[in-house]
């Protein structure tokens, strides 16, 4: 899995920049227009928010976990909902947001959360962290799959007989390219360049290879009921989050002038972050990634 310290350089270095672009509980996990553009960032990430919570069965009183939560969007909207919601996050920066938020949130790793911990819940989300549960360690030792399927067993631990998980995840698309060609010094504009661009982007993360590994991982412990996927949406999502990234504010600017040594002196920072979220886009249109919408029962 990506570690501590990996999150954290993605999420929390430039946790200011994120929440002062997108809002205090910013929702950086695709939205869901279903072809509909002329809805606004916000509605779009309600209407995936309220789609969410309509395939888990999300009820006043109900007790969700959030596997991966951010900065604690989808747990702000089932409190407003009337439920109980618990929130996990390897991100310091956005476990100290929510918990300035009133959210309760735990600082720790969501790929095997014990019972014992939390007790049981009605149901599971996790939108947008699943590709960090993996390592490019884990995928050339061949320790993927395990480790999806440890996550799975885990969740299904905590859920009651039909419990449901709801699992937004970007995965490798069909035209991806082989991983031993991944190369961020290729050629500009490349698909070898672009996605070792991502790479920079999330260090310590691999995604799976698609949505039949998802399913094949999950078979022992859950059966697929729904699945959909939102590539196109995510495309619009990200069009979104640069114009609002480029919106000029004086606090933003003040965060930027911040990490600008980081910039200069870091080659590392320079890559993940000159590129912003377009790395992710290119790779969507190519379709070097896909993402999906996967709605899972226990079985």
């Amino acid at each position: 899995m990506a570690s501590q310290a990996d999150l954290d350089f993605t999420y929390s270095l430039i946790d200011k920049l994120f929440r002062l672009s997108l809002g205090e509980m910013a929702d950086f996990s695709g939205a869901k227009f279903d072809g509909d553009f002329s809805l606004t960032l916000e509605q779009a990430q309600r209407a995936k928010h309220e789609f969410v919570a309509r395939q888990v069965g999300l009820a006043e009183g109900s007790r969700v976990i959030d596997l991966g939560c951010g900065w604690g969007p989808f747990l702000n909207f089932a409190r407003g909902r009337g439920a109980r919601g618990v929130g996990l996050t390897l991100s310091r920066g956005q476990y100290e947001a929510c918990r300035r938020n009133g959210l309760d949130v735990h600082l720790m790793d969501c790929r095997s959360v014990p019972r014992s911990a939390f007790g049981g819940f009605d149901a599971a989300v996790s939108l947008g962290a699943f590709e960090h549960f993996a390592s490019p360690e884990d995928f050339r030792a061949g320790r993927q799959e395990a480790v999806y399927e440890g996550f799975f067993r885990s969740v299904a631990d905590l859920l009651p007989p039909s419990g449901r998980l709801f699992l937004q995840t970007m995965v490798f698309g069909r035209r991806m390219i082989p991983a031993g060609r991944v190369d961020i010094n290729a050629p500009a504009g490349s698909d070898e360049r672009i996605v070792g661009l991502l790479r920079a982007q999330f260090p310590g993360s691999w995604l799976p290879s698609g949505r039949e590994q998802l399913e094949r991982t999950a078979a022992p412990v859950f059966r697929l009921v729904a699945a959909e996927s939102g590539r196109l949406d995510y495309i619009e999502t990200i069009r979104r989050w640069r114009q609002r990234f480029a919106e000029f504010s004086v606090p933003k600017l003040l965060v930027k002038l911040s990490l600008a040594p980081r910039y200069v002196f870091s080659r590392s920072f320079r890559d993940a972050f000159a590129s912003g979220v377009s790395a992710n886009s290119v790779c969507f249109e190519r379709e070097l990634l896909d993402h999906w919408r996967l709605v899972f029962e226990k079985a």
